[in-house]
């Protein structure tokens, strides 16, 4: 007969568990610092022993580390994601850029339209509360505050279309826009007209989400990232310009 033991599961066993499926859900974020041993032990209802054999198997795997006298953090599992080589290929080559607003316009509109349809109704309320920030940030005209909302606006999309592969990937992607590998997001919002029109972007976002229209989501999220391929290009081309300007000018006072 096809039948085995059952063996009951160690503690450790299912603390390990318990905080993988967490990190592998994206709800522990790399280099989040976990709570204390005595708080976690509590919370967790086991007991330290316990605890400390399951952290030290993480720690193991490379899912946590130990600093010592700050506690323990989870670990920066994005860094694998993409090499340094390959990272600075990307830094060093424009057409990058716009190879990653394709890729992002692919993935992010068949993330939206999961989450417009798979999505809880607390994944929608994730998504309209940061939006609300966003909204709040904007009056203030903090470039940076709102370059952050807005890339933890598009993560919730992804976080909610319960796709752990696709979360994974895309926030590898997103750790490198955040560093400004591919370009300066907060360039975007300098210019008061373009910032307009960026939140309104979002909105048509949201408002698609919160109706559960999937294709409408879906092509939202499109139009958007096509403005932001757009204004990148004409950014681009208005820099390439002025460098020939400057010659000219440097050419005149020259004569």
């Amino acid at each position: 007969m096809p039948f085995e033991p059952v063996h009951p599961e160690k503690i450790s066993h299912s603390v390990v568990r318990q905080i993988e499926q967490l990190i592998l859900r994206g709800i522990l974020k790399p280099g989040e610092r976990l709570p204390s041993e005595r708080e976690l032990s509590e919370r967790l209802r086991v007991s330290r022993p316990s605890l400390r054999e399951a952290l030290s198997d993480l720690q193991e795997s490379g899912l946590l580390t130990s600093r010592a006298g700050a506690g323990v953090f989870v670990g920066d599992v994005l860094g694998s994601a993409f090499s340094e080589t390959l990272v600075r290929l990307f830094a060093n080559h424009d057409e990058a850029v716009f190879d990653y607003i394709t890729f992002r316009r692919d993935m992010e509109g068949l993330a939206a339209e999961r989450a417009a349809t798979m999505g809880t109704d607390t994944d929608l309320k994730v998504i309209d509360t940061l939006f609300k920030k966003m909204e709040t940030a904007h009056t203030k005209r903090n470039p940076t505050e709102e370059a952050g909302l807005d890339a933890d606006f598009h993560l919730s999309i992804i976080e909610a279309s319960h796709n752990v592969i696709m979360l994974h990937m895309m926030r590898s992607m997103y750790q490198l826009l955040r560093e400004g590998v591919f370009y300066n997001r907060q360039i975007m919002f300098k210019q008061r007209t373009t910032r307009d029109q960026l939140l309104d972007q979002h909105r048509a976002i949201n408002d698609a989400l919160q109706a559960r229209d999937a294709a409408g989501a879906r092509a939202a999220v499109a139009a958007h990232l096509g403005f932001v391929e757009n204004a990148l290009f004409e950014q681009d081309k208005a820099e390439r310009n002025d460098a020939i300007a400057q010659k000219r000018l440097q050419h005149a006072e020259r004569s």
